[in-house]
């Protein structure tokens, strides 16, 4: 119990972890899948709190985790040409591609900038009109608005020097190809709650329906995460399958009607390749064709490249939750913050990231 005075309420975290102690008779896995959920649960060591026969695994809730090889290197490619002033979120900088990684780029001269907004990167075309501006547009439900608003106003401000290259990604496909997976263990889902503020709660239904796993929406606090596990737990042992939204301060069943609209606009679905996971079917979105003039990729000829990865990474199966970081043989030897195999190492919200920083020390 020495993490309880952590969670803000001591005496409610207590309470739900009691009433999960006294519901659980079985073995169940429960993946969450957000990275930022990913850090809760390893930082506050909720599941080490937890019953035995309650295991967690981690899912591919990482966005700069999954984002493709191949954009990495195309993005590496753009960024060092003496042209372009590459715009990205500091997640990005130190993700490794087949051969460098952003800030080698930067250390050789390529213009590459930390922003934390698309919208930081189109008030850089308008300052710069003699530059090509590219922001890289990488992420789930959650930051697809924000980039489809980007390139909405580049193209009403007329910004023929702003260009995105997209690796844009969807949850619920992803979940999808997790549980049609062979010797899939995952029995239900804390699903992430920033993306339902986004696209709402109907996207989980036919999961729910077809898959008969629940799938409880939650939040990141140790308590949101810690409840939406009780919530997914109390329908396991009753041998119910329900969507159950657990975080309704932020999230509606509609989502946020303005901003699926602008993604409904500017963006159209496709096969998205992950990864660690492979092509996922209508899993991404892509510039949709009456937009497709600020697509980085065609802008720049990069749309054809062979990534390398490297043999020693085992972050697919880490994305797949098949394997824990620590399983890893290369985790905090070869494979540290400092000198990455893979993404999950480096994001904010990798999973080998988490453990690396609260359960690699003494």
């Amino acid at each position: 119990m020495r993490y309880l005075d952590e969670f803000g309420d001591p005496a409610l975290a207590a309470g739900l972890l009691a009433e999960i102690r006294r519901t659980v008779t079985r073995p169940w896995t429960v993946m969450e899948v957000c990275g930022g959920q990913t850090h809760t649960i390893v930082r506050n060591g909720i599941d080490q709190l937890l019953p035995d026969a309650v295991h967690l695994v981690h899912g591919p809730g990482c966005p700069v985790c999954v984002t493709p090889l191949e954009t990495i290197d195309r993005a590496l490619a753009i960024a060092a040409r003496p042209e372009v002033v590459f715009c990205t979120f500091g997640d990005m900088l130190r993700v490794p591609g087949s051969h460098e990684d952003l800030f080698g780029v930067r250390a050789a001269g390529g213009d590459v900038r930390l922003v934390y907004s698309p919208l930081d990167a189109v008030q850089l075309a308008r300052e710069l009109p003699d530059r090509q501006v590219v922001f890289l547009a990488v992420g789930f439900e959650t930051t697809a608005p924000a980039s489809a608003l980007a390139v909405q106003l580049a193209r009403r401000d007329g910004l023929a020097n702003f260009s995105v290259l997209v690796s844009h990604v969807l949850v619920p496909p992803a979940m999808t190809a997790i549980l049609d997976a062979p010797g899939c263990r995952v029995q239900g889902f804390l699903a992430a709650g920033h993306v339902c503020t986004v696209m709402g709660t109907a996207p989980y239904e036919p999961l729910v329906e077809r898959h008969r796993v629940p799938i409880v929406v939650t939040g990141f606090e140790p308590l949101d995460v810690l409840d939406g596990l009780r919530r997914v737990l109390v329908q396991l042992e009753a041998g119910r399958a329900e969507l159950d939204n657990a975080y309704p301060r932020a999230v509606r069943a509609a989502g946020n009607p303005t901003a699926r609209a602008a993604v409904a606009e500017v963006f159209e679905t496709c096969d998205q390749p992950w990864r660690g996971l492979g092509v996922i079917p209508r899993s991404g979105w892509r510039l949709a064709p009456s937009y497709a003039g600020f697509d980085a990729a065609t802008r720049f000829d990069v749309a054809t490249i062979s990534p390398l990865e490297s043999p020693r990474c085992r972050s697919g199966e880490v994305l797949q939750g098949l394997l824990a970081p620590t399983e890893c043989d290369a985790f905090a030897t070869a494979c540290t913050p400092r000198t990455p195999l893979g993404a999950p190492m480096v994001s904010a919200e990798g999973a080998c990231a988490a453990y690396f920083r609260y359960r690699s020390g003494p």
